[in-house]
């Protein structure tokens, strides 16, 4: 598709904000419902996006909107749906999934691990279940329950961000991390990635498996990002 816009501001609407092409178009959801988000910076980069366009519009290049479109259309609607999707990577937090005692690899899982996991303890009064192996261990019914808690009082832009960081870590203790002030995002995914990481220093890293990481990271930044810009303000 040819770009069909020349200006791209933002505008006040609805105790929201608002990106409008042109001063006359203002932005809808691709379902078409009005693409209002709650602060301005969330709208400054989502018009970012358009005017980051050339003549030729690509689809890919709208990440921002596509987070802010499924927050509208489709968890508003229904975010306990979303909340009991995610409170599953809890109960299978990857960080609570050690190798066995005495081997390297369990050493530097616990000198990174143990910290994320004793904050989220913490800071939400409750305790996870460590354990060796893979082998499932379940979460106790409070920890989950307090988890889901917690979740259920995010709104739904935060719920988007907060669905793609778990996910893409495998973590749920990691995407809340994420959203703490001055969280150093580069190195919690290298937390969450620890395994992989040190199985390709042992072995080295094949192109497919250094794409995918990269691939990852990008998206675990961007949806760090996006949860930022939410909560700006």
């Amino acid at each position: 598709m040819k770009r069909f816009y020349k200006e791209v501001s933002i505008g006040a609407k609805d105790g929201g904000w608002q990106v409008i092409l042109d001063h006359s178009r203002p932005m809808r959801t691709q379902a078409g419902s009005p693409q209002i988000v709650p602060t301005q910076a969330l709208a400054e980069a989502l018009a970012e996006e358009w005017r980051a366009q050339g003549e030729e519009i690509d689809p890919a290049g709208f990440p921002m909107r596509d987070m802010a479109d499924y927050a509208i259309d489709r968890v508003a609607p229904d975010p306990a749906s979303v909340v009991a999707a995610i409170v599953p990577y809890g109960d299978t937090d990857t960080l609570c999934y050690r190798a066995e005692q005495g081997d390297s690899l369990r050493q530097r899982q616990d000198e990174a691990w143990e910290p994320i996991l004793c904050a989220a303890e913490e800071r939400h009064g409750i305790v996870f279940a460590r354990t060796s192996g893979v082998i499932h261990a379940p979460q106790s019914a409070e920890t989950l329950a307090a988890l889901q808690v917690h979740l259920a009082s995010f709104d739904p832009f935060t719920l988007v961000a907060v669905q793609n960081l778990a996910a893409l870590a495998g973590s749920l203790t990691v995407a809340l991390a994420a959203l703490e002030d001055g969280t150093d995002i580069e190195r919690l995914f290298a937390d969450a990635n620890l395994e992989e990481d040190w199985q390709a220093k042992l072995w080295g890293w094949d192109n497919e498996a250094l794409a995918r990481r990269d691939a990852r990271l990008a998206g675990f930044r961007l949806a760090a990002q996006f949860a930022r810009l939410v909560r700006a303000g």
